[in-house]
């Protein structure tokens, strides 16, 4: 088992199409300050000193891979994904290399998500691995609504103990493959590997990451990454 000061890789989905942003090309690719915004994601990644390497998940054939081997001096493997994010993540997890053991701890991290501050990712791994598993999140601070099938609110939810779930997430690289699987096996499209774990029995510790840690989903959302993007450096 690697030492709670050692780097550690890190598997990136970039599988999917991004169906909700519009357009022909998916939106890992789409220009963000001068640069496909996966890459943009994985030289922030790569930057970090707990980082050890990445492994990208890509759709079968992707055309618009670079084919980068390395990015800021880190090993960069790729994999070919499946049709949930379950599958990609399973696929890149089973692709990392032979000196990554069962109870080594990995990192997953949305492709989508560039500008996650590095001091978050430092305090994830540290906390992390001494809970046994963690992701980043935030608290909920606006108040949350229940709608009915017209859009009008039913009810107003507690916001007492509920978060938002952000990546990175932390876990042992045998107990998520595991947990991924069992998932797979009773049906249940996760959300996040979070979710696989904690229906496998485990409790991830929610470590708390700035807001501005945005997963691109709209046209609006890369605008205000690359206006974050220049402000966190």
């Amino acid at each position: 088992m690697a030492s709670e000061s050692a780097a550690l890789w890190c598997v990136v989905p970039a599988a999917g199409r991004g169906l909700r942003f519009g357009g022909d090309l998916p939106k890992q690719y789409l220009p963000l300050g001068g640069r496909p915004l996966l890459l943009q994601t994985l030289e922030r990644l790569a930057r970090h000193p707990r980082v050890a390497g990445l492994v990208v998940v890509l759709a079968a054939q992707d055309p618009w891979w670079p084919g980068a081997d390395a990015v800021n001096g880190k090993p960069v493997r790729t994999a070919t994904g499946g049709a949930e994010r379950a599958d990609s993540v399973l696929a890149g997890l089973r692709a990392l290399p032979d000196a990554v053991s069962a109870d080594d701890f990995v990192l997953v991290h949305d492709a989508a998500r560039p500008c996650v501050r590095y001091e978050d990712i430092g305090r994830l791994v540290a906390e992390g691995v001494a809970a046994g598993g963690a992701l980043l999140g935030a608290p909920l601070r606006d108040t949350l609504k229940r709608a009915d099938e017209h859009d009008r609110a039913l009810v107003t939810e507690a916001r007492e103990a509920r978060w938002r779930a952000f990546t990175p997430q932390l876990f042992r690289r045998g107990e998520l493959i595991a947990a991924l699987e069992r998932a797979r096996a009773e049906g249940v499209a996760v959300t996040d590997e979070s979710m696989a774990m904690e229906r496998a029995g485990w409790r991830p510790l929610l470590v708390e990451g700035a807001e501005d840690n945005i997963k691109v989903t709209t046209p609006a959302d890369l605008a205000l990454a690359e206006f974050l993007l220049a402000r966190i450096g």
